[in-house]
């Protein structure tokens, strides 16, 4: 019997048309002989079901369920594509748990975690993962700049510690440049973290469960025609990602070790994607994403290809990791 999934997409953030793309992937791809897919949008003027004609069907937010031509329906698992708040910061999916309906991203716990740049780096620093030095700025918060050049040198990065696809991001020169960088920040988050450059090899490691075990996939090398891998580069064609990666062996196996320790040490689940740059042969850690893009053209699709999996397969065997 075909089981009926709801593929939740958009979100409240800056990153809801990727989220959307994201989305709709996942519903031309899954395999329509095993499912019953509907596109959720989860937008914040309004929860709706959007059919293949355009038509909107609201949700019931009291048990997630739909009214369609007078029949109720129901789902037996949601496959979470929401990049940013509410998908990828524990609100969706606390809110699943509480109805109990399966759903396809990490719990929310980890979602939180994950989310929150500052508290993910702080948390694995004692199993031995290495980050760039970092300072710390909350909205309201006195802006010493020589605190800040002196902990973390120039040229250093102004991130919005809540975000994703490198929206309030800035590469910082000069000292004169670090107030319209933390202005920017602020835009998308009331929390900045401030982070040392790191010169290196930038790559993209994909870790799933699949089919029961933690698989990590082929290593993305990430070479931007910008200043930094930021949205231009990652949406716009202003980056190559060469998958496999162009590293050593002693690299690729440490980078993969600690791709792996994150992942089992936060007790994850479903799809992550975390950023690192060597330092010599040393991974160093930028962040972590549990709900990568998963375009065609995204990385961790890429990784999967490259790993033999179909994305019918990948996105199959994500919803029957939770199902019951």
């Amino acid at each position: 019997m075909k089981k009926t999934i709801g593929i939740i997409m958009g979100g409240y953030s800056s990153e809801f048309k990727i989220s959307l793309i994201s989305g709709n992937v996942v519903y031309d791809y899954l395999d329509k002989t095993k499912f019953s897919p509907y596109r959720i949008h989860i937008l914040k003027e309004k929860w709706v079901h959007v059919d293949d004609d355009d038509n909107e069907h609201p949700v019931n937010k009291h048990d997630f369920s739909l009214t369609i031509n007078d029949a109720r329906v129901t789902f037996d698992c949601i496959f979470n594509a929401i990049h940013g708040t509410p998908g990828e910061d524990g609100l969706m999916q606390a809110y699943f748990e509480l109805l109990g309906i399966p759903q396809t991203s990490c719990g929310f716990y980890q979602a939180a975690l994950t989310f929150n740049k500052r508290d993910l780096l702080g948390v694995l620093k004692p199993y031995g993962i290495k980050c760039a030095p970092s300072y710390y700025l909350n909205k309201g918060d006195e802006i010493n700049e020589d605190a800040i050049i002196e902990k973390v040198k120039l040229p250093c990065f102004v991130k919005a510690n809540k975000s994703g696809s490198s929206y309030g991001i800035s590469k910082v020169y000069k000292k004169e440049e670090l107030a319209k960088a933390i202005s920017i920040a602020y835009k998308e988050d009331d929390e900045i973290i401030i982070e040392g450059f790191l010169s290196g090899t930038e790559v993209s490691v994909g870790v799933i469960k699949y089919e029961g075990e933690t698989k990590v996939l082929p290593i993305t090398e990430i070479v931007t025609e910008n200043d930094f891998f930021d949205y231009e580069a990652k949406y716009e064609g202003k980056s190559t990602e060469i998958t496999p990666a162009r590293i050593s062996k002693e690299q690729e196996e440490n980078v993969r070790q600690s791709a792996q320790t994150i992942y089992d040490v936060l007790k994850m689940t479903g799809f992550s994607r975390s950023e690192f740059i060597f330092i010599g042969n040393e991974p160093f850690l930028l962040e972590m994403n549990t709900t990568p893009g998963l375009t065609t053209e995204s990385i961790l699709p890429q990784q999967a290809k490259e790993a033999g999996i179909h994305l019918a397969e990948l996105f199959e065997n994500a919803i029957n990791e939770v199902l019951p």
